[in-house]
């Protein structure tokens, strides 16, 4: 009986201790990104007194069509000094099937200003989220903002080429038909 209780009391001094320790978790995931002709803005508040948490934001979208769309991202937050608000440390886009990574963001500038940046250059058909996380490293408030710009793929110089002869073909059998139907 009492190696019980020594045994119960230590157990919840670990899962209380344990629990301190862990950070927690703050912001609005998933978040739907409209894409309205293949841009849009996304972002996050995040509470005051949530110093030392961190959030992994999942901002979700869908490309429709073809293959072979581009996809470029910005991220930034603003704050008085690297001390307080926020700190950006990953922007990265995924598939949503498998959560397969698929690009991961470069940091462009880190401490007051944070800045982060994400590109893809062949996009299929399917579905995606952009992934921001981060830590609060004060009891601010603080937020992020970004935008996005997805692309229609641009054909190649040879698929013109291709084109262009195939007209002309097209042009030269009509013109061949015309001559044939006169004689």
């Amino acid at each position: 009986m009492k190696k019980s209780l020594i045994a119960a009391a230590v157990f919840a001094t670990a899962s209380f201790g344990s629990s301190a320790v862990m950070a927690q978790t703050v912001g609005t995931t998933p978040q739907v990104l409209d894409l309205t002709e293949g841009t849009g803005f996304f972002g996050d508040t995040l509470a005051a007194g949530n110093s030392g948490a961190s959030f992994d934001d999942h901002f979700t979208f869908t490309v429709e069509g073809t293959t072979g769309w581009t996809f470029d991202a910005v991220v930034s937050s603003i704050s008085r000094s690297a001390s307080t608000g926020l700190d950006i440390t990953g922007l990265s886009l995924y598939s949503a099937a498998g959560d397969t990574l698929i690009a991961e963001g470069t940091m462009g500038s880190s401490g007051a200003i944070d800045v982060w940046t994400v590109s893809s250059g062949s996009l299929a058909a399917g579905d995606y989220y952009l992934a921001v996380s981060g830590n609060l490293v004060s009891a601010d408030a603080a937020s992020f903002g970004g935008a996005v710009s997805l692309a229609a793929p641009v054909p190649e110089p040879e698929t013109y080429g291709m084109m262009l002869a195939g007209l002309g073909v097209v042009g030269f059998l009509a013109r061949r038909r015309k001559a044939a139907k006169q004689a």
